[in-house]
């Protein structure tokens, strides 16, 4: 078990949990989501996770900080009626990846 920094509903059956967590001797930074159902010995409810997720190492986390701010940002520029800025580099490494798969 890891240790949950967030809970986040997704609707009424599932949550969105952000917890660090630990595979092979290495911390994770675990985005998961988890549905809701019956502990069969008590009844009472609990959640389990699902397949649906991604695991980012630690060393990652400066990547999705970034990401997060861009998309902050993005949202923002939205709300306000600017053009959301774009991001080259993403767009670059879409046209490497079309090549190789071709």
């Amino acid at each position: 078990m890891g240790i949950i920094i967030k809970d986040i509903k997704k609707n009424s059956g599932e949550i969105i949990r952000v917890e660090i967590s630990e595979f092979q001797g290495k911390d994770l930074i675990n985005i998961r989501i988890w549905y809701s159902t019956m502990n069969p010995d008590t009844g009472e409810p609990i959640f389990k996770p699902t397949p649906k997720g991604v695991a980012l190492q630690v060393s990652e986390f400066a990547e999705l900080k970034d990401a997060i701010n861009r998309l902050e940002n993005y949202i923002n520029d939205k709300k306000t009626g600017d053009v959301p800025e774009q991001f080259p580099e993403s767009i670059i490494y879409e046209e490497e990846t079309q090549k190789e798969s071709n």
